[in-house]
């Protein structure tokens, strides 16, 4: 197939709409459903950066995709029995793979952000990952396979109309790409820069030097999710999982912010107030995780007031206070961050090593360098300049 006719562009009122290859076929089939631009759009940029982590680190990854940046993304590394509760994926009866963990951790760092996601897969859908996928609101997912039962499993989603695509893992586009803005063409080489080798932290300009083994593999998680992430960005990542993504902001230090403030609250899930909250039995998913969301925030008399508390929790809930947040916040270590141009004043250090930030990757080059370097050795973080940047539009 050359060419695809979709349903309308970005919006209704942009008709008429189609997906095509000016040279051989299409890399995708549509298995099921009917995906539109924007589904398209997520679908294929979620798909390089779930083919790109697992190139760098040699496991299964995943991508919960919205409005053409990630709202997670992780590899697929085994849950601990708090990650299971907070993702709520405790109460699957089946084995948890590798890829339907990377499903998880990808799906469960931001679950505000990815309500009505786009996922993307890097290694054949299991049963296991489809029965995840099933139980939340999204739009639609790719991946290079599906096996027999995971099919019957996603069709059955959304009565039947859920987007199920798959791609050829094999297909490698032109080095030059081209798109259209008001009538003029834009022309550039593809950023196919390899964010997969140790070379990337040569050059550590800071008092400590040491990344560990696990620091170095989740900074090339940071960095390969904001070369997929609109700029500018900025990404924290613990564990093989992103924790905190600020997207598409005109200021670094808003950036910084953002995503260390959506790193806190994945960190405050955690707290064991909020993993022994009284839930009333049947409430829907998407209403718990905007109680616990308003919870663990300064509106938290807005769910816990007198009259509206008894429609989340069979008893009502002790307040988590600032301090019991600030303590928990502190206990965050071993964070990394990265940043998809340089970091031009101390402040976004500031504000990271606030989340517990240890391990920092950016290009550097910034005419305040000196005042970064110097606020990392302030805390003891290590940072690296890769001298590359990677801004998306």
């Amino acid at each position: 197939m050359k060419e695809l006719s979709l349903k309308y562009g970005c919006n209704p009122n942009q008709k008429p709409a189609r997906i095509f290859m000016t040279e051989g076929e299409l890399p995708v089939i549509v298995l099921n459903g009917r995906p539109g631009y924007i589904n398209f759009m997520d679908a294929l940029n979620s798909w390089q950066l779930v083919k790109e982590l697992k190139h760098a680190t040699q496991m299964p990854a995943a991508a919960s995709f919205k409005h053409v940046s990630p709202a997670g993304a992780a590899i697929g590394l085994p849950l601990s029995e708090v990650l299971k509760k907070i993702y709520f994926v405790d109460d699957v009866q089946i084995p948890l793979s590798p890829i339907a963990c990377a499903y998880a951790r990808a799906r469960g760092a931001d679950r505000m952000s990815s309500y009505g996601d786009f996922i993307a897969l890097s290694d054949t859908c299991d049963a296991a990952t489809a029965t995840l996928i099933k139980r939340e609101v999204s739009d639609g997912v790719i991946a290079p396979g599906y096996t027999p039962e995971a099919l019957e499993i996603l069709k059955a989603k959304r009565k039947g109309t859920y987007n199920i695509i798959q791609i050829d893992v094999n297909y490698q586009p032109e080095p030059i790409e081209r798109k259209q803005v008001f009538g003029v063409t834009f022309e550039q080489l593809r950023n196919e820069v390899d964010l997969s080798s140790d070379s990337l932290f040569e050059n550590i300009p800071t008092d400590n030097k040491n990344f560990s083994e696990e620091a170095k593999r989740d900074l090339k998680i940071a960095l390969i999710t904001l070369k997929y992430t609109q700029s500018n960005s900025v990404c924290y990542v613990k564990d093989g999982q992103a924790i905190g993504i600020g997207a598409g902001q005109q200021s670094r230090i808003h950036c910084t912010r953002l995503a260390g403030n959506k790193a806190d609250i994945w960190w405050l899930r955690q707290h064991p107030k909020v993993l022994n909250l009284p839930w009333i039995e049947k409430i829907h998913r998407a209403d718990r995780d905007n109680t616990i969301d308003v919870y663990i925030s300064e509106d938290h008399d807005d769910v816990l007031a007198d009259g509206i508390w008894q429609q989340f929790f069979k008893t009502k809930p002790e307040v988590l206070t600032l301090e019991e947040k600030k303590a928990w916040i502190a206990e965050n270590t071993n964070v990394s961050l990265g940043s998809d141009a340089f970091f031009p004043f101390g402040d976004n250090i500031e504000r990271a090593h606030k989340s517990g930030v240890e391990y920092i990757a950016q290009a550097g080059g910034s005419v305040r360098d000196d005042n970064v370097i110097e606020t990392c050795n302030k805390y003891g973080i290590a940072m690296s300049f890769v001298g590359v940047r990677l801004f998306h539009h």
